[in-house]
């Protein structure tokens, strides 16, 4: 949730600054084009950040969320900065992606778990997880 919340004030703040600028620029009448690219490159950027996430806003403060359940597995991305966990719903084809990765005993296509991740209703946003053993059910690692 925490990019979530970054990705809508970042939004917010690219599109209120950019409109300011615009504003002291017209005032000023400094219309210089690289100016006028940099502000409206800005603007359109916190359009863009927030086309992505006003939709998700209604779910998000009213807690709105759908739990997908099933079979998954759970791969691993260390290729960056930060690793990531790529846990792949096996019944639904969906993937999601958390920063955390769960000290599980093993990872991979051919380890499967059952696994609980919560969403937003848009399927947009992911919120959390919890993993089981397959076949007793045991909860073995959450995200909470």
């Amino acid at each position: 949730m925490f990019f979530y919340y970054l990705m809508l004030i970042l939004g917010v703040l690219f599109v209120i600054g950019a409109v300011f600028a615009l504003i002291v620029m017209y005032g000023t009448k400094d219309f210089r084009i690289l100016n006028v690219g940099k502000c409206l490159g800005t603007l359109l950027f916190g359009v863009f950040l927030l086309g992505i996430t006003l939709p998700s806003l209604k779910y998000v403060v009213l807690k709105e969320y759908d739990v997908v359940s099933g079979k998954c597995v759970i791969e691993i991305d260390s290729a960056g900065r930060s690793p990531e966990a790529n846990i792949k719903m096996l019944h639904t084809d969906e993937i999601f992606t958390f920063r955390d990765i769960p000290a599980l005993d093993a990872y991979g296509k051919s380890i499967p778990y059952y696994c609980e991740v919560t969403v937003t209703k848009d399927h947009m946003f992911d919120i959390s997880y919890k993993i089981f053993d397959v076949k007793t059910r045991k909860l073995i690692i959450t995200s909470k």
